[in-house]
């Protein structure tokens, strides 16, 4: 990011269960670091989660970011977007809720709402899905996104079978 350009804090889910999801998790972050707009705030650690959607397939490993960025909401979806491919993922032919090398969401981009077709903020499931907001409400835990914050939210749902893992090294 250039040096007086005024950015805006943004909140982005990651996940995957195809091939070795740690370290694509991993390479996925340092892509995003080094994207163009983009500076990394915060890293969760690692959760292995049970599926959700499509429950007959591999756990998934998901984490979440806290990133600083210049891009406006739709660009910042383009360049996530890319990531993805870069990592393997064809959006196009996959099953929904299906398996994936990566998946990368905006969960919430500042206090934003929008509603336009494939761009939802703040993420329209965010409050039913604890995989997400577990890893969240550990590097923004009192953050209000739609009047709510993470740790309250997940407060009120089921976090069986969601895993925090050791870090890598």
């Amino acid at each position: 990011m250039s040096a007086g350009t005024a950015a805006t804090r943004a909140y982005l889910a990651l996940g995957g269960n195809v091939g070795d999801s740690r370290a694509t998790l991993d390479g996925a972050v340092l892509a995003l670091s080094d994207a163009d707009g983009m500076r990394l705030v915060a890293r969760s650690s690692d959760y292995k989660t049970p599926p959700w959607g499509v429950t007959d397939q591999a756990p998934f490993i998901n984490l979440c970011v806290a990133i600083d960025t210049t891009l406006a909401p739709r660009a910042l979806l383009a360049s996530i977007h890319g990531i993805e491919r870069r990592f393997g993922r064809d959006r196009a032919s996959e099953q929904r809720w299906g398996p994936r090398t990566l998946d990368i969401d905006i969960i919430a981009y500042d206090d934003l709402t929008l509603d336009e077709p494939g761009l939802i903020l703040p993420h329209p499931r965010l409050f039913e899905r604890a995989f997400v907001l577990m890893p969240l409400a550990e590097i923004a835990g009192d953050v209000t996104i739609a009047g709510r914050t993470p740790r309250a939210a997940l407060a009120s749902l089921d976090t069986a079978g969601i895993e925090r893992l050791p870090p890598l090294r």
